[in-house]
């Protein structure tokens, strides 16, 4: 195990969130071309990274970092193998590619700087996270992944769908966010880890844990709204309402990917157990099937290239949990493969409609000849993701089939549900390929052509990327995949996979995966309509059951509120008081804790009985005043009482700040009286009062006996010690009183005055507003309406 270089590596983490604080002012002097300048930013995290691929490929791995909390045995650290590595390259690289795109997409866009800034703080986030070894900096990164896509998605602010689109992102996968906070603390209760390299080193310790079922479920339910799997799968292709740059980079390399990459991460430690191999499979084949299914219904660009994703992610997690060391094989593989191909794809999609004005493919066709760089990157992403020959999507199905291919019921099945996916995956990638380029030219298409090179650069290289991994397979192996799945694996593994195909039932399935994809691309019109049919003849979905989740949650939330806030200052004032009574009283009945009872001194001294007298009189002149004024004044006298109390017990400094909290209280209440009805208002029923002095005599003797509880235990002197030793020596001041305040606890007295500071600012302003006079507003002006409301 190494150590590299741990600043670099922080300085690195951290690059994407400086670069997206300069973003806007870079954009405003260079406009669209300040792109080749953030591009630099994830290009130079990409080399570095790059450099430890020789390091990961012989079997070490990398850590680092820094103590955070080291009480709780927090820390700021990173870790670095084979799986987190092919992360980081694939963030960075196709980030690279997406910073230029997005110049050349959105040129002359008025937010483009924000929109720079917002794609680089995405990207650092997702990089964060798959670099992250300590669960609260994952969990950090995992929710930062979550609110940039929620300002990503809603880039356009002013569309419902957009609003709409970002909510329940944020919603679903922030909900997701919440099961996986309690499973990574379940794991670190079970555990006593609190990184995921020791973690990964602990064996069977999980899965002997008579609490694995809990953590399975949170982790899961985390990895699972992340990643889109079945029934949460909704939101993913309602993030198409986000400009294209940010699907091309979602789908492909960033946060879709985040729930497979937890799954992945853990598989060592949890998986291998009969509820993952059964669990992940089922999960993962329903989405691929409804995944495929949902994007054959699509005419829109985007959309079908939306629901391949969720098919893909469904494979993905399908494949992780069969759990065989080929299976892990073709889920490495296939996760970079979808990356480079879908990538582009999207980009492909984004120039369509860019140039053309559509992403209709109904309303396309004849674009080959005015857009020929971008049908040939279109055309090779579309044989890689049909996993066709000489592309790296070939390797990845080859060995998907030979992962899958068993002779039992539950390999026969899944390799079913494999081949079916497939083959719709490929009718997919081919209509988003042909059709719109091939086929006689739509007139209203009007003049199109090329685009710009900062939008074809992106699925050009990306496209090529896919062919030379192929080619140079066993390179792209040893550098990449080999590591990789045996992080997956939790044990060395080496993949051989070629362009030479598996003789056998390998090739056999794929070409069966052929057969049927070319039958149903031929019939895809057909096949479009059945979809719609039977989405019409089901009718609910779970994105209406979102919906009326939401609205459900707002009338429960409604009626909540009304019970519990109706407006009532004396609801609120009983529910504290009962509140506060109940948590002092019930524990003493429950533990049987109650304080021994003190005893009555045999002579009191003609002053304390002078106090407690006024104090007694102070009492009945409260409860007994007519009007609020006497009652304020004669509970002033309750706090005169206390105030003598303490200096006749030695406390002078107590008790001159009693003297001026009680005197300052009767004469702020007084005046502030002074501008109400004074006039008795005491209108409650005789039960109401009934009530009040039951709750009013629960709280006294609750707070009666917590406090001779509280003096009948030993006194810790601890803290006396410490300020009588070290508020002369240290803080200079023999008050010690005010040597705690100002010194001791200078800040907690600083953040005391602020409050007090921001309230009377409120109160100042309240009182300042003056109501305008109705004749004074235009009727015709809403402006100055609005601003009278």
């Amino acid at each position: 195990m190494n150590s590299f270089m741990p600043s670099t590596t922080f300085a690195v983490l951290l690059l994407p969130f400086i670069a997206a604080l300069f973003a806007p002012a870079l954009t405003q002097l260079l406009k669209h071309n300040a792109a080749w300048i953030l591009a630099l930013v994830p290009a130079a995290i990409f080399w570095h990274f790059s450099g430890f691929l020789p390091v990961i490929s012989a079997g070490e791995v990398v850590t680092g970092g820094y103590q955070w909390v080291p009480a709780l045995k927090v820390n700021f650290s990173w870790y670095i193998d084979g799986l987190s590595l092919t992360f980081a390259l694939l963030i960075t690289g196709i980030g690279t590619l997406i910073v230029l795109y997005s110049g050349g997409y959105l040129k002359g866009h008025a937010q483009l700087g924000r929109f720079f800034s917002f794609i680089l703080m995405f990207m650092g986030s997702m990089l964060g996270l798959v670099m992250s070894d300590s669960f609260l900096m994952f969990f950090i990164f995992w929710e930062l992944t979550s609110i940039t896509s929620f300002l990503l998605i809603g880039f356009d602010n002013k569309r419902e769908a957009s609003r709409r689109a970002a909510l329940q992102a944020l919603v679903v996968t922030g909900g997701g966010g919440l099961f996986l906070l309690a499973g990574l603390l379940l794991i670190w209760n079970v555990t006593g880890y609190s990184e995921m390299s020791l973690l990964l080193r602990s064996g069977s310790l999980l899965a002997d844990s008579p609490y694995y079922i809990a953590i399975f479920v949170l982790v899961l339910g985390g990895a699972f709204t992340k990643s889109a799997q079945f029934p949460m799968h909704f939101w993913l292709p309602n993030a198409m309402e986000a400009p294209t740059p940010v699907s091309a980079y979602l789908h492909s390399a960033t946060m879709v990917k985040a729930g497979v990459y937890l799954l992945m991460r853990l598989n060592p430690v949890l998986g291998d157990t009969m509820a993952w191999h059964i669990v992940l499979p089922l999960f993962g084949g329903t989405t691929l099937i409804v995944g495929t299914l949902l994007a054959i219904r699509q005419t829109d660009l985007k959309l079908m290239l939306a629901y391949t994703t969720v098919s893909s992610l469904g494979l993905l997690v399908m494949l992780t949990g069969f759990g065989t060391e080929k299976a892990i094989e073709g889920a490495v593989l296939y996760l970079v493969a979808h990356c480079l191909f879908k990538g582009a794809l999207f980009m492909v999609a984004g120039i369509i409609d860019h140039e053309a004005g559509t992403r209709d493919v109904t309303k396309l066709g004849g674009l080959m000849t005015a857009m020929p760089i971008t049908f040939a990157a279109a055309l090779a992403s579309a044989i890689s993701m049909a996993g066709l020959p000489p592309f790296f999507g070939f390797l990845a199905k080859e060995e998907i089939y030979a992962g899958l291919w068993q002779v039992s019921f539950w390999g026969g099945l899944l390799t079913i549900v494999a081949i079916v996916g497939n083959a719709l995956m490929f009718v997919i990638g081919f209509v988003v390929a042909l059709k719109p380029f091939l086929g006689r030219r739509k007139l209203k298409l009007g003049n199109v052509h090329e685009g710009p090179v900062l939008l074809w650069l992106g699925p050009v290289l990306l496209a090529t990327a896919s062919l030379l991994t192929a080619i140079f397979s066993p390179m792209t192996h040893r550098l990449i995949t080999s590591p990789m799945a045996s992080a997956v694996e939790g044990e060395p593994v080496s993949a051989y996979i070629s362009l030479v195909p598996h003789i056998g039932m390998p090739l056999l399935l794929s070409l069966i995966t052929v057969a049927i994809g070319v039958f149903a691309y031929i019939n895809v019109a057909r096949l479009r309509a059945l979809m719609i049919y039977a989405l019409y003849k089901i009718g609910w979905g779970p994105d209406k059951g979102f919906d009326q989740f939401i609205r459900g949650t707002v009338r429960l939330s409604f009626r909540v509120t009304n019970v519990i806030q109706p407006g009532r200052m004396e609801f609120y004032m009983k529910v504290i008081f009962i509140l506060v009574a109940v948590s002092i009283l019930l524990p003493m009945a429950l533990f049987d804790e109650w304080p021994a009872m003190p005893q009555w001194p045999d002579t009191i001294s003609r002053y304390e009985a002078v106090i407690m007298a006024i104090a007694a009189v102070g009492l009945f002149s409260v409860l007994y005043a007519k009007d609020r004024l006497t009652a304020i004044v004669s509970l002033g006298i309750q706090g005169f009482a206390v105030a003598l109390l303490f200096m006749l017990f030695g406390a002078p400094d107590l008790s001159f700040t009693q003297f001026m909290v009680e005197t300052l209280s009767v004469v702020i209440l007084a005046l502030a009286m002074t501008r109400l009805r004074l006039t008795p208002t005491d209108h409650r029923a005789l039960k109401e009062k009934i009530i009040d002095t039951i709750i009013s005599l629960a709280c006294a003797t609750a707070f009666v006996l917590l406090l001779l509880k509280v003096t009948q235990l030993p006194f810790d002197t601890t803290l006396s010690d410490f300020f009588t030793r070290y508020s002369l020596s240290i803080a200079h001041g023999a008050n010690i009183v005010n040597v705690i305040l100002v010194d001791f606890r200078g800040t907690d007295t600083w953040g005391e005055i602020a409050v007090v500071m921001v309230a009377g600012l409120a109160i100042l302003s309240l009182i300042r507003i003056r109501t305008r006079p109705a004749n004074a507003i235009a009727a015709n002006d809403p402006a100055e309406e609005d601003e009278r409301l």
